[in-house]
């Protein structure tokens, strides 16, 4: 089973927006509480890989997961979605 993948849109979309920062090699992926029993996801530009980050390659993408999120990501899928309204990464 893959750790964790990213849909093509969710590629594209991570390449459109780091080519405007060279100096940072991918995205990371974390998790943090919310609310009583709720956990949101957390997404940012990173300049390095951390020690216990797991690193996930997709079509030239790099995906870094914090050791934290890395059980909760387990079997998901990161996909970017617009509508009228809206335009964001969700993670199934």
């Amino acid at each position: 089973m893959m750790v964790f993948v990213t849909t093509p849109s969710a590629v594209n979309k991570i390449k459109q927006l780091l080519k405007d920062k060279p100096e940072h090699v991918g995205v990371k992926v974390g998790v943090r509480t919310r609310g009583c029993n709720g956990l949101s996801y957390t997404l940012e530009y990173t300049k390095t890989k951390g020690d216990s980050d797991e690193e996930v390659i997709q079509d030239g993408v790099r995906v870094f997961i914090e050791k934290k999120a890395q059980l909760t990501l387990l079997g998901t899928e990161m996909d970017y979605v617009e509508d009228k309204l809206s335009s964001e990464f969700v993670f199934n």
